[in-house]
């Protein structure tokens, strides 16, 4: 067998089990960035493919799944190409996470959680495109630091970012409530 074959087998390999480690992950982040079920198997399409053509290039000066995220939030934001701005992260009832954007308090009944949901994920869609990936990023549960390492700015500087996301949404979320009563 030839080294190059050697070499092309064991990438392969090296891929597979990456895939197959990431994949609910790399479906998820689609998910966020597109709510059309073709566009999100296009996108993770898409995120393959620049795994494998960086696969090589992985130096591990950060974790796998770092690395794996970074792909993925870069290749959703450059398919949605240039409507950045408009682009839309979609929410779901049952993302994990969701309850370290809204309050830590539980909900009140399953009525007020839809009309919270629609609410919350509507305040959402109108942050910035860097906003967007940060909270995307803080659903998927990544620490501060992988959230820094994936967007390329500092610990500190996600941190202040996320506080003032959150703020401004419960805020935003409280006024909702109090104008339905």
């Amino acid at each position: 067998m030839s080294k190059q074959k050697y070499r092309t087998l064991k990438k392969e390999d090296n891929f597979n089990r990456i895939v197959a480690e990431n994949e609910e992950r790399i479906k998820r982040i689609c998910g966020y960035y597109n709510s059309n079920e073709h566009d999100q198997k296009d996108m993770c399409q898409e995120v393959l493919i620049n795994i494998w053509k960086s696969l090589d290039n992985f130096r591990g000066d950060s974790a796998m799944s770092t690395w794996i995220y970074r792909i993925a939030v870069n290749t959703a934001l450059t398919y949605t190409g240039k409507a950045y701005k408009h682009m839309k992260l979609m929410v779901n009832a049952d993302t994990q996470n969701l309850s370290s954007v809204y309050a830590d308090e539980g909900f009140e009944a399953k009525q007020l959680q839809e009309k919270n949901l629609e609410t919350l994920q509507n305040e959402l869609n109108m942050l910035s495109v860097i906003d967007k990936a940060l909270i995307s990023l803080m659903l998927e549960g990544l620490t501060m630091r992988e959230i820094a390492d994936v967007i390329g700015i500092t610990e500190p500087n996600v941190k202040v970012k996320i506080h003032r996301i959150k703020t401004q949404l419960q805020a935003k979320l409280k006024g909702g409530k109090n104008e339905t009563k």
